[in-house]
C-alpha cells in the first residue's frame, strides 16, 4: 500500500492507494509545510528529492529546511537524506544507516526484480511518490492511461533515478575500468536539439545546428575558465599537502587539505609524477565549524572501490554509539560504504583514520 495525496477543490486530503484503486480518507494537510534535509555540502539525490516533491500539490509551497538538528527536524512534515531513518509511514526517507538495503524492486515488487540498485533518497522518494509527479506533466500533454503511467514510471526510473541512485551509494557502474568517463553528457545534449521523428521536419536544421554550436562553445569555454582559475590552484594545494604529509602522521598516508576543493584528479596525477605509488588512504579536511571529515581514497578518481575504506565495525553507525564502538571521542558518522566518516574534531578526524590504517580491513 502507498499513501497518495491529492488536493480536491477545497482542502488536501490523505489517499491510501491499493491496486484496486483510491480510497480518500477526508483528512487535511495543514498548511506551511515543511521539507527537510541536511545541510552543508548538498548532492544529486537530495536536490533531486525535494524538486520531485515540490512537484506535488501538498509540497508545492513547501519550506525547505536543511539541518542536522534533530528537534528541527521533527518539525518537518517530510525528511530527506539525513535523520538515519527509513519510515514511509512517517514521512522519513533516509537512506545511509546499515541496515538500509531497499531497491525500487524489494519496494514495488510488481514491477519485478530487474531494479536491484540500492535506493538513495530521490530513489526512495520516486518509489513512492513517482506516478503522481508524472501525473503532474499530463496537462503540457495528451492524457495517460494507468498503462502509460506505468511504462513512463520504470522508463524514467531507468533513464534518471537510477544513475543517481548508484552514484550517490557508490555503487560501481562495471568491474573492470571503462575505457572512458562520461562527465558533462554534452554529446546527449547536442542530440536533444535534433528534431524528433515526429516533429515538424520544416524547421531549419541550419539553425538548431547554430544553436548547437553556442552551446558546444559556452562548454567548451568553461572547461577551460574552470581548468586555469579552478583546476591548477587546486593542483597547487594537493601538492603543498603531499609535502607536509609526514606532519600529519608518521606513515604519510594521511593528507589534511585547509581548503574544500575538487582533488581527486590532482592526487593521483601527483601521485604518478612523484612515483608514490597507492601511499597515500585518507583525506582529512574541515567541512564545517565543528566538523571535520575522513574520507578513504578510491583506486581511481571515479571509481566506487577504495584503497581502504574506513574501520569495517564503525560503517552505518553514528554519533554517541559510532564514538564507543571506536574509542574516539567526537564521532558523528561512518558511511556504510566506509568511504566517508565525520568528527567535531581535527584530532579525532586523524584518530579515525589512524585506526582504519591499522585495522585489518
Amino acid at each position: 500500500m502507498f499513501r497518495r495525496i491529492v488536493k480536491n477543490i477545497s482542502s488536501f486530503v490523505n489517499i491510501e492507494y491499493q491496486t484496486s484503486g483510491y480510497i480518500v480518507i477526508n483528512r487535511p494537510y495543514s498548511k506551511n509545510m515543511k521539507i527537510g534535509t541536511h545541510d552543508g555540502m548538498f548532492h544529486c539525490d537530495e536536490v533531486l528529492a525535494c524538486c520531485m516533491l515540490k512537484r506535488l500539490p501538498e509540497y508545492k509551497d513547501a519550506e525547505i529546511v536543511r539541518t542536522r538538528d534533530m528537534e528541527k527536524l521533527k518539525t518537518c512534515d517530510i525528511v530527506v537524506d539525513v535523520g538515519a531513518k527509513f519510515d514511509h509511514d512517517k514521512k522519513l526517507y533516509d537512506h545511509h544507516q546499515i541496515e538500509f538495503n531497499e531497491t525500487l524492486s524489494t519496494l514495488r515488487p510488481e514491477l519485478g526484480d530487474k531494479y536491484k540498485i540500492k535506493l538513495s533518497s530521490a530513489g526512495l522518494i520516486y518509489a513512492y511518490y513517482g506516478e503522481r509527479i508524472i501525473r503532474t506533466r499530463e496537462s503540457k500533454h495528451t492524457p495517460l492511461t494507468d498503462d502509460d503511467v506505468k511504462v513512463i514510471y520504470k522508463k524514467v526510473y531507468e533513464n534518471l533515478i537510477e544513475e543517481i541512485d548508484g552514484i550517490d551509494n557508490g555503487v560501481p557502474m562495471t568491474k573492470e575500468e571503462p575505457a572512458y568517463k562520461i562527465r558533462t553528457h554534452l554529446s546527449a545534449r547536442v542530440r536533444r536539439l535534433n528534431p524528433e521523428w515526429n516533429s515538424d521536419q520544416r524547421i531549419d536544421s541550419d539553425e538548431i545546428f547554430k544553436k548547437a554550436m553556442e552551446m558546444v562553445l559556452e562548454e567548451f569555454l568553461y572547461i577551460i575558465d574552470y581548468s586555469i582559475s579552478i583546476w591548477l590552484p587546486a593542483r597547487d594545494f594537493v601538492k603543498s599537502a603531499i609535502d607536509k604529509r609526514f606532519e600529519v602522521h608518521k606513515t604519510g598516508e594521511i593528507l589534511e587539505f585547509t581548503e574544500r576543493f575538487p582533488w581527486k584528479e590532482h592526487l593521483f596525477d601527483l601521485e604518478a609524477e612523484l612515483e608514490l605509488g597507492d601511499q597515500i588512504k585518507y583525506i582529512i579536511f574541515n567541512d564545517k565549524p565543528k566538523s571535520w571529515r575522513v574520507q578513504a581514497v578510491p583506486i581511481d578518481p571515479v571509481s566506487f572501490v577504495l584503497r581502504k575504506p574506513l574501520h569495517k565495525n564503525w560503517r552505518g553507525i553514528r554519533d554517541e554509539l559510532l564514538s564507543e564502538v571506536a574509542g574516539i571521542k567526537g564521532c558523528i558518522f561512518c558511511h556504510s560504504n566506509g568511504f566517508i566518516g565525520g568528527n567535531e574534531s581535527r584530532e579525532g578526524a586523524i584518530q579515525m583514520a589512524v585506526a582504519s590504517l591499522e585495522a585489518d580491513v
